[in-house]
């Protein structure tokens, strides 16, 4: 009787925690999926905000995985300003190149906020990443550190950035 009890419990136990929908996570999420006004402008703002704290660190000086104003490599200005609306991203651009849904920029739109991608190095491997400002048909303009230059706003539309260009990932 009790091993009879025992089971039922236990049928009805895996029964109440059987999931009738599956579980999506967000890189599953297409991006032309059909946000509702308010997950749009949440987005929006969030996307704003971390412009503006990309913004803030203008001019400061490249320093090899740093991740503060005392000087930020690509990665570090991304995991810090992320990090500063509770965004969670691993310090290596290439690992945050796997974080999101990756974009085909022809198809969908790029949007503020959005991460872009770079291999800039011999091995061909992403190595290099910004947040994306601005976006048109023509050119993205992004935030990123530079080896030479700092914290800096760039384009596509240079040379550089124009042949090394890879990927954007959305995020938010």
């Amino acid at each position: 009787m009790k091993r009879l009890l025992y089971l039922l419990c236990l049928g009805i136990f895996f029964t109440a925690c059987k999931s009738t929908s599956p579980i999506v996570t967000s890189k599953e999420r297409d991006p032309k999926e059909k946000l509702t006004r308010s997950e749009k402008r949440k987005a929006n703002q969030l996307a704003e905000q971390l412009i503006d704290a990309a913004t803030e660190n203008l001019g400061v000086k490249y320093k090899y995985a740093g991740t503060t104003k005392a000087g930020f490599d690509c990665s570090g200005l991304m995991y810090t300003i992320f990090n500063s609306e509770n965004i969670s991203l691993p310090h290596n651009s290439f690992q945050q190149s796997k974080i999101g849904i990756v974009l085909n920029p022809k198809k969908d739109q790029v949007q503020k906020g959005d991460l872009i991608f770079f291999k800039t190095n011999k091995n061909k491997e992403i190595n290099h990443v910004g947040i994306v400002i601005e976006a048109t048909d023509e050119e993205i303009k992004f935030i990123h550190s530079s080896t030479s230059k700092g914290v800096i706003i760039s384009s596509t539309k240079e040379p550089y950035y124009k042949k090394t260009f890879v990927q954007i990932n959305r995020v938010l």
